[in-house]
């Protein structure tokens, strides 16, 4: 009873984050709420991870990979345009380090992990179930870029979105998806699942105001 009162606190958590985010995002007090993004994103972030049962070494290891490496990736990626193509980050998502805002480490995780339990039970297949899921980040990509252009997350040379970015957001997502999946620790996590829709439903309402 405990367990599942705390999972519906987590999701209705969720659910009013995202919904005053958009709110305010779409009220005369735009800038306030931008500069509540990464804090946003930080508290979602806590949420679903109090809601993981079981924190092993695996599940330790899995979340260091995918931090450093993600903010290494990026911080490749804006420092040579090699990566995704040319671009930089705006002052939206907080604190940089290098350049590169630190809880966009805390992002690469949280949707890498949001989507490997979103699709545990596809296949059994781990190269199947990762294709799916990197497919479907390719998919968020698409939704996030409009507004993460618009609100200043990010911002590509000539405001030209490069090919060369989906491809990357595939191949990276695949990677840590095959890692998500070889590793050892619990992956039942529903709290998990519903970040994961209502974060389609955030960006796919922003698209559409």
């Amino acid at each position: 009873m405990q367990k599942n009162k705390f999972q519906n606190i987590s999701i209705a958590l969720l659910v009013i984050l995202h919904t005053v985010g958009v709110i305010g995002l779409l009220s005369e007090y735009k800038e306030l709420f931008l500069k509540l993004t990464s804090i946003n994103l930080l508290i979602s972030f806590i949420i679903v991870l109090l809601n993981q049962k079981e924190k092993n070494k695996h599940f330790i290891l899995f979340c260091c990979i995918v931090f450093d490496l993600g903010f290494i990736i990026e911080l490749i990626g804006v420092k040579t345009g090699f990566i995704f193509g040319n671009y930089n980050y705006g002052e939206t998502l907080g604190f940089k380090l290098f350049d590169i805002p630190l809880i966009i480490g805390i992002n690469w995780l949280l949707l890498i992990y949001c989507t490997g339990v979103m699709i545990e039970k596809v296949s059994e297949n781990s190269i199947t179930k990762s294709t799916i899921g990197a497919l479907l980040l390719v998919f968020l990509d698409l939704l996030i870029e409009p507004v993460a252009i618009k609100y200043d997350f990010w911002a590509w040379e000539n405001g030209i979105i490069p090919l060369q970015n989906y491809v990357a957001w595939f191949l990276i997502s695949f990677i840590f998806l095959i890692i998500f999946n070889k590793l050892n620790f619990g992956k039942n996590n529903f709290v998990a699942k519903i970040f994961l829709a209502v974060q389609l439903i955030f960006f796919i309402v922003l698209n559409c105001v």
